[in-house]
């Protein structure tokens, strides 16, 4: 074990060392995406990997300027280096289901397996793929590396034929100039294809509303790929409702009643290849309050409950930009480690060095850091409201209580922001990513923080425009 950690330790400097050069797109990489499929598994101390399959995923739909990730976001990083010369041709930041299971308790004691990909360009020659996963200190460190061959009999260079029906949202142009946003539907039976297309276009429209979308709503094409379902809804342990749907999504993930995912990743993925795609969306023809979302892998929303634009654009700036939660007064089911080290994501800090707080060149130079807000009182009106949920979800109220619930919270809680100080400053408020104490985001409201307006923090709308960028240069 610890000759073949060198090995990769060895390999990551050496690629780290090369002279890094730009790539040139048309002789490095043909016009294809690869898709390497692997399993992921492990426990909370230890993981291992193992590939799958190496396959043809379409016409590559990404930027063929942006070849490497600069953004440094993510649990995980993955590199393409030329097998040859250790030349770095690609990389990306990314987050896993892997790594959020990892974070409860369960891992503990149980050994679990899950399926992942990652895409990019097709290479000429053969690489070498490497997954990196942030260490104690949240620097990157290898995990495991393979050799791949593009010539070789275990890489299938046939292109995929899909068997799914596509619609086009928005088309503004060329995938390799622009985001290409690919929407799946889950629940939805072929009778209520009709239905699928009018919610895509309504939560399309709500996330179009908010900046930066709005500004940069002509840097984005979005697909639609239709998967219809034997029946209607998905699958919801927690009231004993138990339904198989084609991307099995599921609420109770990590066994958190609202959480939905979905971990059929070849079925997922081999529909969302039916076009050109750099992000993905699944939507969940449910009312039930709900959804999720990792960092360059998807995102869900439960499509009929009240707050289902909220969610959408909720969770999208999770999966899309890697933006944390900031709010701490929900039940969740992860193990929060002591804060030693400053958080990966853009629109949260430990605030370690407060000098150097992340998001300071946004920040007025005269706004205490940290900032002071009404936190106590915020925080006692929350608990009441999360006991009162809690309430709730064990009589098995109809879902229109639960949304009364949190319209009554939304209200009280404009009220009480709308007479704070720095309600419109850019600062460093306390309470964040889970954490009551000790992580900090930069407004005292904003859309990853609690479902009272549309808007995102400065930091978030900075952090999802470096994104944007990412993928329309």
């Amino acid at each position: 074990m610890k000759t073949r950690f060198l090995m990769l330790l060895l390999l990551v400097a050496a690629s780290q060392a090369w002279p890094q050069v730009a790539v040139n797109f048309q002789t490095t990489f043909i016009g294809n995406t690869m898709r390497v499929d692997y399993f992921h598994t492990g426990t909370a101390s230890e993981e291992h990997f193992s590939v799958d399959r190496i396959l043809n995923d379409g016409a590559w739909a990404g930027s063929q300027a942006v070849l490497l990730d600069t953004l440094n976001r993510g649990l995980y990083f993955y590199e393409v280096t030329d097998a040859a010369t250790g030349a770095l041709l690609y990389s990306r930041g990314f987050a896993s289901i892997f790594g959020e299971w990892q974070s409860i308790a369960e891992a503990k004691t149980k050994w679990g397996t899950f399926h992942e990909s990652v895409r990019f360009p097709w290479p000429q020659q053969p690489v070498v793929l490497t997954i990196s996963k942030r260490d104690a200190a949240n620097k990157f460190v290898p995990l495991w590396h393979t050799t791949i061959d593009p010539a070789a009999r275990n890489v299938n260079p046939a292109p995929m034929q899909s068997v799914f029906n596509t619609k086009t949202l928005i088309e503004n142009g060329d995938p390799a100039t622009h985001v290409d946003l690919v929407i799946l539907g889950d629940g939805y039976t072929a009778a209520e294809m009709e239905k699928f297309g009018g919610d895509a276009r309504r939560l399309i429209q709500a996330l179009f509303e908010v900046e930066p979308y709005k500004s940069r709503k002509a840097d984005f094409n979005v697909r639609l790929v239709e998967t219809p379902s034997a029946v209607s809804g998905v699958n919801k342990p927690h009231p004993g409702i138990f339904r198989r749907t084609p991307l099995s999504v599921s609420y109770s993930a990590f066994d958190s009643e609202r959480y939905a995912l979905a971990t059929d990743n070849r079925t997922i993925r081999d529909a969302a290849a039916s076009v050109p795609y750099d992000a993905m969306f699944i939507l969940i023809n449910e009312q039930t309050y709900g959804g999720g979302g990792i960092f360059n892998l998807y995102s869900t929303v439960a499509v009929d409950n009240k707050f289902s634009d909220y969610i959408f654009v909720h969770e999208f700036g999770h999966s899309f930009a890697g933006l944390a939660d900031e709010y701490y007064t929900a039940d969740v089911s992860y193990e929060l480690p002591e804060i030693t080290v400053e958080p990966w994501e853009p629109n949260v800090t430990a605030l370690l060095d407060p000098a150097g707080l992340k998001w300071r060149a946004l920040a007025d130079p005269q706004t205490p850091i940290p900032t002071p807000w009404d936190k106590e009182a915020f925080d006692a009106f929350s608990n009441e409201i999360q006991k009162e949920r809690r309430e709730l979800r064990a009589a098995k109220v109809p879902e229109a209580h639960l949304e009364a619930l949190f319209a009554r919270k939304r209200q009280t809680m404009l009220e009480m922001i709308d007479g704070m100080e720095y309600k419109n400053t850019t600062g460093a408020f306390e309470g964040a990513n889970y954490m009551q104490h000790g992580m900090y985001r930069s407004a005292i409201d904003c859309i990853m923080f609690t479902r009272n307006k549309q808007e995102f923090c400065p930091a978030c709308r900075r952090a999802i425009s470096q994104v944007i960028d990412q993928y329309s240069k």
